[in-house]
């Protein structure tokens, strides 16, 4: 008796609140996007759309395509001189309207309504607890067509994102706790210091990295290496040898491949304002350091 007076007492209060059944997250999928601030669009242009093949779109900003859905969008910076060049990151959801009531029904703050895009997509944008810009789309109906076959991108995936972060239990309380995010691999040089932990989405193989390692006052270069964009390819010797056919000259730091510690071989790129774009395999080829990985890996994504 006590018993089923306490459950009718829940959905009392679950009506009450909410004025129904309190709201149940759905689907979050993927990266959507990443946010820069550029200087030079002309430059970005040429490595985004020329050198890497990705479709551009001008829609709110410059975006770049990596395919139908997931891509680099560039803004002017509200100012000279920025040091922190991410503005925010974006993710996939197969319902916005009902994530932005499920979020507010867990109070976070949440704008009034989703927005719809030129393309159909709706979206909506909020702030993790450490101000974080974080936008949840709802793929639209009019996604960009596929790019020409000419220039074809160098990968037509954006695996995972990573920022800054200083409080990790913070954090895992709104991506794990609240949108059921998991955690995949975590590791650090030396082993037994934790510098990177990759948080895998709810029910997709995409990723957020936390980037702990970071000193109290970074340097403009620190900030750029830490808040980056990974894109998905299946071999890096490949991608290496597509993007010097495409004039791309590498450095020993900028461009070339490299076995990292998490089991995967990496490529490190830099965009003009010195964003770390970090290609990296889809597949590892070794066991990682530091932790095994606890989830599904990412593959090759189908046709645009």
């Amino acid at each position: 008796m006590r018993r089923l007076l306490s459950i009718t007492l829940i959905l009392f209060f679950s009506i009450t609140a909410y004025g129904t059944e309190a709201p149940q997250r759905p689907s979050i999928t993927g990266v959507s996007h990443i946010t820069l601030y550029a200087d030079d669009m002309v430059r970005s242009q040429e490595l985004y759309a020329g050198v890497l093949g990705w479709k551009q779109v001008n829609q709110g900003g410059m975006r770049f395509y990596a395919n139908h859905l997931r891509y680099v969008e560039l803004l002017p910076p509200p100012e000279k001189g920025l040091e922190n060049r991410l503005y925010g990151v974006g993710f996939v959801t197969s319902d916005a309207e009902k994530l932005r009531l499920y979020m507010s029904a867990h109070g976070v703050a949440v704008p009034d309504s989703v927005t719809t895009e030129p393309d159909g997509s709706r979206s909506f944008q909020v702030k993790d607890p450490e101000g974080n810009r974080v936008e949840f789309t709802q793929l639209g109906n009019r996604p960009p067509s596929a790019p020409s076959p000419v220039a074809m991108p160098v990968s037509g995936h954006i695996i995972h994102v990573g920022f800054v972060v200083r409080n990790r239990a913070l954090l895992d309380h709104f991506y794990k706790d609240l949108l059921g995010f998991h955690l995949y691999w975590q590791g650090g040089q030396p082993p037994e210091h934790t510098d990177w932990v990759m948080m895998q989405v709810p029910d997709g193989t995409d990723w957020l990295e936390y980037m702990l390692y970071l000193p109290a006052a970074p340097t403009a270069a620190q900030l750029g290496s830490a808040n980056h964009l990974a894109p998905g390819v299946v071999s890096v010797q490949e991608l290496a040898k597509t993007l010097k056919a495409r004039g791309w000259k590498p450095t020993s730091q900028n461009g070339t491949p490299r076995l990292g510690v998490d089991g995967r071989w990496q490529l490190p790129l830099l965009d003009p304002d010195g964003t770390r774009l970090e290609f990296m395999e889809f597949q590892p080829v070794k066991t990682p350091c530091c932790s095994p990985y606890s989830g599904t890996q990412p593959s090759p994504p189908d046709a645009w």
